[in-house]
């Protein structure tokens, strides 16, 4: 099946990346979904900073790789073994599959997959397979997803069903974005009623991170960025107060649950010095693998504070996805407002730009719902 798609054959290339292009457009091979493993056409996906940190060297990968990792789409045939899942239902895609088995999956969210990590990092799906082919070569997955194509080939792990009431662009903000600062307030941070939560660093995840906090009852939300657009945004989504790093210092602000999401050094030790005694400061940034912070260990043990790593929030997708579904259903979650724009394939090397700017919150890549394949299967292509 030929598929279109963004792939990275280099990284670190100048910016602006509109120019340099890091990412080509182009046409690729996709093999036939395997035992346990989906073809996905795909509705919409998220340009995240966990995408740019490839592009820009943070984050090194294999290369070549066909990109994004937060999405939702349509099933359209499912592999050997694959009985829980129906052609034609949504689904949203996680960036981590848990495999259930394995030494950190029995810690029920608390540390990754040992399984899925390594395959993320070897840029296969679970089963140690490619489906990815360009022009004879294969092609690797980025984080068993690469979203950013027509279509997808995806194992049964890193998708959870969603119901069709969901719109395409919601449910794929809950793969990351929700799933990772959603849950690191309710599954470690864990805020009592009258209790205040502080995020710092208000892109994608900082934002989910704000207005699930919004969403807990008789709890207070502070919203940090040096940024002061994204400080009214947080206004606008109702929180109860908005500063920059350098007024919480200077007000001496502080909470009990705070929430560093910047990837950061610095962001780090504004959100380590705001968190009260006897709070707790859950990191879920990816700053550079060089980057150092400056802490007083003093401070936390006279304090009795506590500073918590939090990977994907902390999150079990199949557990976690359809509670905050169901959030947005009610009403609680306005997932719709973290989306600030959306944006065709064509457009994903501006979209970085905007966002090492810093002036999106989460773009929307969506593919047009008639968009065919650049060729389909053929019918006894098809494994199922």
């Amino acid at each position: 099946m030929r598929i279109r798609g963004a792939v990275l054959d280099e990284i670190g290339r100048a910016r602006p990346y509109a120019e340099s292009r890091p990412l080509s457009i182009c046409e690729l091979e996709l093999d036939p979904p395997g035992p346990g493993e989906l073809l996905i056409r795909v509705e919409a996906a998220g340009v995240c900073h966990s995408d740019l940190s490839v592009v820009d060297g943070n984050r090194v990968r294999p290369l070549p790789m066909l990109l994004g990792h937060e999405a939702a789409g349509v099933v359209q045939q499912v592999g050997v073994g694959v009985d829980d899942i129906a052609v034609g239902q949504r689904v949203v895609m996680a960036f981590l599959p848990r495999c259930g088995t394995c030494d950190g999956c029995a810690t029920d969210g608390v540390t990754p997959c040992v399984r899925g990590s390594a395959s993320n990092n070897e840029g296969t799906l679970l089963t140690g397979g490619v489906r990815l082919r360009r022009d004879g070569v294969r092609v690797l997955h980025h984080l068993g997803v690469s979203a950013f194509a027509t279509h997808a080939v995806v194992d049964r792990h890193s998708v959870v069903p969603v119901g069709d009431d969901v719109p395409p662009e919601v449910a794929a903000v809950l793969g990351c974005a929700v799933l990772t600062g959603g849950g690191a307030v309710i599954n470690v941070g864990e805020p009592a009623a009258g209790q205040t939560v502080m995020v710092v660093g208000l892109g994608g995840v900082g934002m989910a991170a704000l207005i699930t906090a919004l969403a807990l009852k008789g709890v207070t939300v502070i919203g940090v960025d040096g940024n002061p657009d994204k400080l009214v945004t947080a206004r606008e989504l109702g929180a109860h107060a908005a500063y920059t790093p350098a007024e919480v210092t200077e007000l001496k602000i502080k909470a009990p649950v705070v929430i560093e999401a910047a990837g950061n050094a610095r962001a780090f030790e504004s959100a380590v010095t705001a968190t009260a005694p006897g709070g707790r400061t859950i990191t879920v940034g990816l700053p550079a693998p060089d980057a150092r912070s400056s802490i007083s260990p003093l401070a936390l043990v006279a304090e009795g504070r506590t500073i918590v790593g939090s990977y994907l929030g902390s999150a079990v997708p199949a557990r976690d996805i359809p509670v905050f579904a169901q959030m947005w259903r009610e009403g609680r979650l306005p997932v719709d407002a973290l989306v600030t724009s959306r944006i065709g394939l064509s457009a994903v090397n501006e979209a970085m730009d905007q966002l090492a700017d810093g002036k999106a919150v989460r773009q929307v890549i969506v593919f047009d719902e008639d968009e065919p394949p650049v060729q389909a299967f053929a019918p006894d292509e098809v494994a199922v």
